[in-house]
């Protein structure tokens, strides 16, 4: 599979290829991808709300209501809104990361670069994201737009995602390995 073609796989990626198309014809791509870039961190940033969207037992208009009163309080562009009611009426409300991370490959696509998703078990500092941009760069061929985020478990290290391939040197993956050598010994 391609990387535009896994993008726009699943629920998630249908969305974020609608909510692109439309927001390039009305020439809103960037302020909706800034727009869904916030939607994410909120979503990695508040454990409750996310479950709370994925949760049956809250109904749809319910997840709709919340969710025009954060798009009316966080100025979001009128077709983020609008995806955002769409997504809670048809029971997709969580599934809100996975299209904002469909949409910013795709946002990323259009521009000519590629999205990497980095995981590390510290914050990476803008001189380390640069260095990292870089050596992506000279390893693939073209720019990257990376994508940051904390996961402590890994200990150490980092795991990198460009569309599907996976670079996994994180300290916790080096010693599941181990563990798992030690075991067959």
């Amino acid at each position: 599979m391609s990387g535009d073609t896994a993008i726009t796989t699943g629920a998630a990626g249908r969305y974020a290829a609608a909510l692109f198309e439309l927001a390039a014809e009305g020439k809103a791509a960037a302020a909706v991808e800034a727009d869904m870039a916030r939607i994410e961190a909120l979503l990695a940033g508040n454990a409750e709300l996310a479950s709370a969207l994925k949760n049956p037992v809250f109904p749809a208009a319910q997840k709709a209501a919340a969710l025009a009163a954060l798009a009316k309080k966080a100025k979001l562009h009128a077709l983020t809104a609008n995806m955002l009611a769409v997504a809670a009426h048809n029971g997709r409300a969580g599934a809100l990361g996975g299209i904002a991370r469909a949409y910013a490959g795709l946002a990323a696509s259009a521009r000519g670069v590629s999205a990497a998703r980095v995981q590390s078990a510290a914050a990476l500092s803008g001189k380390e994201i640069e260095a990292l941009k870089g050596a992506l760069k000279r390893a693939l061929g073209h720019d990257v737009d990376i994508r940051a985020e904390v996961r402590p478990e890994l200990l150490g290290g980092l795991v990198v995602q460009v569309g599907s391939r996976m670079y996994d040197s994180s300290l916790k993956t080096k010693l599941d390995g181990l563990r798992t050598v030690m075991k067959e010994a």
